[in-house]
C-alpha cells in the first residue's frame, strides 16, 4: 500500500503524462484529467483491490468505471503506471490504430478498459449493473465509478440513482468530479445543478465530501467510504476539484476542458511537475 508521499509522487508523473499526451497530438482533454489525477492515483495505487493481469469478468476484485470518458488521458496514465500496460504506449495516444483512443473503447482490448465511455450519462447504469452482479454472485468486492458534474445534467443519471437506492446497491461508491466547469462554461450558467448533496440525499444515498486535490483527504475519504459500504445505501462522494490542477495557467478555467498546450505552454507546465517515475 503506497504512502501519501508515494501517491503524491506518482500523481506528479501522471500529470506530466497528461500534458505530454495531449500536446503530442494537439488533441484531448487536459483540464478534467489534471483535476482528477489525485483521485485516480489514490484509487489505483491505494484503495482498490484489483488485478493487473486484466480479466474482463472482474470476478474477485474491485472494479472501476469511468463515465466521463473524455478524461481518458488520466485514466490511461494511471492504468499504465499501476502496471496494466507499458507506459511507452502512452506515446500512441489518439494516433491512428492506437489502443488509446480519445474516449476509451473495449474493442481495442486495452487492459483495464471495461466499457466504452464516450457518450456521457451511461457509466452510473453500468456500475450499478456490475455491483448487482457482484451481489448475486456473493462477490464481496466493490464497484467504483467517476462522473463529471456537468454529466449530471443527463436524465439517465437520475433514473440510475433512483434505481440504486431502491435496490440497496450498497457495494457501489460513485464519485462526482465537482469542479463547476463544463465545455461551454460554468455549470451554474449552462444548467445550474443547485445542491447536489441534497439531491443525492433525497434519493436515499449516503453522501460524503472530499477535497479531490488534497491527497491526504482523498485517501481518508475513500477509506471512510469503503467502511460505510454494506449498510443498505449506495455512496456518493462529492469531490471538489480545480480543473487543470497542478498547472497554474490552466487551473479553474473551463477553457482548458478540451484544448492542447502549445510547445511553450508544455514547457511551462512540465517545469511545475517533477518527473518522478520516468517519462515515457
Amino acid at each position: 500500500m503506497a504512502s501519501i508521499q508515494e501517491l503524491q509522487s506518482a500523481a506528479s508523473q501522471v500529470r506530466r503524462d497528461i500534458v505530454r499526451m495531449v500536446h503530442g497530438v494537439q488533441s484531448g482533454h487536459p483540464g478534467g484529467s489534471l483535476g482528477c489525477t489525485d483521485f485516480l492515483t489514490a484509487l489505483f495505487f491505494h484503495t482498490m483491490k484489483h488485478d493487473r493481469q486484466f480479466k474482463m469478468d472482474g470476478v474477485g476484485e474491485d472494479l472501476f468505471f469511468l463515465s466521463n470518458g473524455h478524461i481518458s488521458p488520466v485514466y490511461y496514465s494511471v492504468l499504465s503506471r499501476s502496471g496494466y500496460f507499458d507506459a511507452k504506449e502512452l506515446a500512441s495516444f489518439r494516433k491512428l490504430n492506437t489502443r488509446l483512443q480519445g474516449h476509451p473503447t473495449t474493442h481495442e482490448d486495452l487492459p483495464g478498459i471495461r466499457i466504452a465511455s464516450g457518450s456521457l450519462g451511461q457509466g452510473m447504469s453500468v456500475a450499478i449493473g456490475a455491483a448487482l452482479t457482484k451481489k448475486f454472485n456473493k462477490d464481496p468486492h466493490l464497484v467504483f465509478s467517476l462522473h463529471g458534474d456537468g454529466e449530471l445534467q443527463e436524465g439517465q443519471i437520475w433514473e440510475a440513482v433512483m434505481f440504486a437506492a431502491h435496490h440497496k446497491v450498497d457495494n457501489l461508491i460513485a464519485t462526482v468530479d465537482w469542479n463547476g466547469q463544463q465545455i461551454d462554461g460554468p455549470t451554474s450558467k449552462v444548467m445550474a445543478l443547485d445542491s447536489l448533496h441534497d439531491k443525492f440525499r433525497a434519493f436515499n444515498w449516503t453522501v460524503l465530501d472530499m477535497n479531490g486535490n488534497d491527497m491526504d483527504d482523498v485517501v481518508a475519504v475513500l477509506d471512510k467510504a469503503k467502511s460505510m459500504t454494506g449498510q443498505g445505501k449506495p455512496i456518493c462522494i462529492m469531490m471538489k476539484t480545480a480543473m487543470g490542477k497542478g498547472v497554474d495557467f490552466m487551473e479553474g478555467s473551463h477553457e482548458w476542458h478540451g484544448i492542447a498546450p502549445s510547445d511553450e505552454q508544455l514547457a511551462k507546465a512540465l517545469a511545475q511537475l517533477p518527473e518522478t517515475l520516468g517519462d515515457y
